[in-house]
C-alpha cells in the first residue's frame, strides 16, 4: 500500500462537452466537485452521468493522476476534474500504470475496489479546456475507466493506494 491524495472528485448529472470544441467551453458548474461520492459496486457513483448505465456500467468511474495535467492552461487557469471531466484526480499514482489491474483507494472508510479496464483517450475538447495540445499531451495518461467492484466511500484527501488480490491481499 501507499499514501496518495485524492485531489477532486467530479460528480456531473449531465454530460457538459456537447458539439464541438470550437464552439467554446461551455459552463462548468463549480458545484460538481464533491468532497465526497458515494461508490456503488457494478454501477458508478451515485448522481453522475454514468451511474446504472448499460453502456458504461464496465468503465462508470474514471480516476486520473493530477501529475499528467499541465500546471496551467488557458491563460493561467488551472486544469482541473471540470476541464477533463475525470470523476477522481489523484496525486502521487501514475494510475495509467494499472491499466488491466484490481486497485483500491482507501479514505479511512474501508477500500473501494476498482477494476482498471481501459484508457480514458482524450478527445478534441481537452485541447479547448486546457490548452492546444492538451490532447495529444495526454494520449498515453488521460487516465483510466474503472469498473467499481464494491460499495464504499471516497473522499477529498489523503487516501491508501494498492494492488487488490483476489486472496484480499493487497500491495503497492
Amino acid at each position: 500500500m501507499r499514501q496518495v491524495e485524492i485531489v477532486q472528485l467530479l460528480v456531473s448529472p449531465v454530460h457538459r462537452f456537447a458539439g464541438r470544441p470550437g464552439d467554446g467551453v461551455p459552463d462548468l458548474p463549480g458545484d460538481e466537485l464533491v468532497k465526497t461520492a458515494t461508490v456503488r459496486a457494478g454501477l458508478g457513483l451515485v448522481g453522475d452521468r454514468y451511474f446504472n448505465r448499460p453502456a458504461h456500467r464496465d468503465a462508470s468511474i474514471t480516476l486520473m493522476a493530477i501529475e499528467r495535467l499541465p500546471a496551467s492552461a488557458n491563460g493561467g487557469v488551472e486544469a482541473d476534474l471540470l476541464r477533463t471531466r475525470r470523476n477522481v484526480l489523484l496525486r502521487g499514482v501514475d494510475i495509467d500504470d494499472y491499466i488491466g489491474t484490481t486497485v483500491f483507494l482507501d479514505c479511512g472508510t474501508g477500500p473501494v475496489v476498482l477494476e482498471a479496464r481501459r484508457a480514458a483517450r482524450p478527445c478534441g475538447w481537452m485541447d479547448a479546456t486546457l490548452g492546444p495540445g492538451a490532447r495529444r499531451a495526454l494520449r498515453s495518461g488521460g487516465g483510466v475507466r474503472c469498473r467499481p467492484l464494491t460499495d464504499g466511500v471516497l473522499s477529498v484527501g489523503p487516501a491508501e493506494f494498492g494492488v487488490w488480490e483476489p486472496d484480499g491481499e493487497s500491495h503497492a
